[in-house]
């Protein structure tokens, strides 16, 4: 009947008696009664409704069930919520707090929209909500400084100039040494990504592999064990099943930094990086702050609004596990790997996601000429703005390592300000960049200590284990990197960058070292 799907078609969009009457000017009692049935509107107001929802008359009166010529709607409940900024509200706040803009206003409005199912007019709501954030003044004392600028970064640093001798043979053994500690550390952390610090220790422990000395083996993940964790056990890289070392975005992102000198040169642009990710790999490869910007690049934007525009990830972990490259390539110039670091992270992070892919850049090439690692830790900080978040937080792990403390006390620092069992502190920036300062400053030098204690504090445990193997291996080479690590990775990676499926590290290693050479 027409009474009915009328009211079908109100409900549908969300609009009231009275709002649908102002909408075909009639009063809300003349809308009652249609839909009671009492009275039947003229062809005129006919017309009218079926244009205020989007269909046709026949399907209005002859009411074929709900059928409408009105365009076709996405499944909002159904599309990745990395891809859904509507999803991220309440996350959107959170960082934009910790940036240090007053967003009070907005609260109470982000916590309604919040609660709404899955629409185009909650997403609709976000959107607004987003232009209202972009107009939200700074809080009255806040701290921190933190441009996303170079320009502005620039004059908030120190970097220092290092001399680099070595000889190529001498690179080569660092650079292959870093790429194997990347690899390696990479594998280990794969696993058991996501898993929660609480239940990794358990599970670890009851595998007799804590402190972990091993990879984690598949067959140690037995139904049992599925029903008594909540970690799902989803992913690869387990030491039972490698044949070389798996794909994975760490490592991919290393590798694609090589292929992007290769193509553009050391004067590439933040477009170029753009444009790369586009032409190198699909979408899915791609997560948090990356996945955000690659939807801004193919819809059109340029860096750096790709890295602005509805991204509530923007200063996650994404851009620091892309930045090994940049140092590898600029031994003992640790100011030009972060500045080079700084222009691949402008594609898709902001302040101190950004100086996170600064800070590591640093220290690979500070780690060619300094001899240990509190040193190298510094240059890394010294190349990012120190008014900043990080460079706060880093230099409270160099104090507490210097004070004796011992990596149990770095553990309670952490976990009293960052919460693994919440997705933002799990992937932020500061919380995991202390992660690998940590496990580099408390594992003395040696590699399979390290890459434990990076993977074993929880967090982002690949991401951390390749960081810090990488710069430990970049440090002293890939002797010192156990046989029982490097045996099952057959000096070989796989990716899922086109037309490189799988890589030899030695073919990488070289192909560093010619990039090298471009400065000369």
């Amino acid at each position: 009947m027409f009474s009915e799907m009328l009211k079908k078609l109100r409900t549908k969009a969300h609009l009231t008696q009275a709002e649908t009457a102002e909408c075909v000017g009639v009063t809300r009692q003349t809308v009652q009664k249609w839909e009671n049935g009492e009275e039947f509107p003229d062809a005129a107001k006919l017309c009218s409704l079926a244009g205020l929802f989007g269909t046709s008359l026949d399907a209005l009166i002859n009411h074929d069930d709900l059928r409408t010529d009105a365009p076709p709607q996405p499944k909002y409940d159904s599309i990745n919520e990395w891809e859904a900024y509507y999803a991220a509200l309440p996350l959107e706040l959170r960082q934009c707090t910790e940036e240090g803009l007053d967003v009070r206003r907005i609260k109470p409005l982000v916590r309604e929209i919040d609660r709404l199912a899955s629409d185009r007019h909650k997403k609709k709501l976000a959107d607004t909500i987003y232009d209202m954030i972009s107009e939200s003044p700074r809080i009255s004392g806040y701290k921190y400084i933190e441009p996303s600028e170079y320009a502005l970064i620039l004059p908030l640093t120190k970097p220092q100039r290092l001399d680099c001798g070595l000889s190529d043979e001498e690179l080569l053994r660092r650079i292959n040494g870093a790429w194997t500690g990347r690899i390696c550390g990479c594998v280990l952390g794969k696993p058991i990504e996501g898993m929660k610090r609480g239940e990794l220790i358990e599970f670890l422990s009851e595998n007799g592999n804590y402190p972990i000395h091993r990879y984690v083996n598949l067959s140690e993940v037995t139904p049992e064990v599925r029903k008594k964790y909540t970690y799902g056990f989803w992913g690869t890289g387990f030491g039972d099943t490698l044949d070389g070392a798996p794909s994975d975005d760490d490592t991919n992102y290393t590798i694609l930094s090589s292929r992007l000198i290769d193509k553009c040169g050391l004067d590439f642009t933040s477009a170029d990086v753009a444009l790369l990710w586009v032409e190198s790999q699909v979408k899915d490869a791609y997560c948090t702050a990356e996945r955000v910007a690659y939807l801004n690049i193919i819809n059109g934007y340029a860096p750096p609004d790709t890295a602005v525009r509805r991204n509530p990830y923007r200063e996650w972990i994404g851009a620091q596990i892309r930045a090994d490259y940049y140092g590898y390539i600029n031994p003992g110039d640790p100011q030009t790997a972060a500045e080079m670091a700084f222009r691949d992270a402008s594609v898709s992070h902001t302040k101190n996601g950004i100086y996170g892919a600064m800070l590591v850049a640093g220290m690979l090439a500070s780690a060619y000429v300094l001899p240990d690692i509190p040193s190298v830790i510094q240059a890394g900080l010294d190349c990012i703005p120190h008014t900043s978040r990080l460079h706060e937080y880093i230099t409270s792990v160099l104090k507490l390592y210097s004070s004796g403390a011992g990596y149990d006390d770095f553990v309670d620092m952490l976990t009293r300000d960052f919460d693994d069992r919440d997705a933002h502190d799990w992937c932020h920036t500061v919380s995991n960049a202390a992660i690998v300062c940590a496990s580099l400053l408390f594992g003395g030098g040696d590699y399979s200590r390290t890459v434990s204690l990076a993977v074993s504090t929880g967090f982002d445990t690949d991401c951390n284990g390749a960081t810090a193997g990488s710069v430990l291996g970049m440090m002293k080479g890939a002797e010192i990197i156990d046989s029982h690590w490097t045996a099952p990775i057959k000096g070989e990676i796989d990716t899922t960058i086109f037309g490189m499926s799988r890589m030899k590290i030695s073919t990488l290693a070289q192909k560093t070292l010619s990039h090298i050479k471009l400065k000369k």
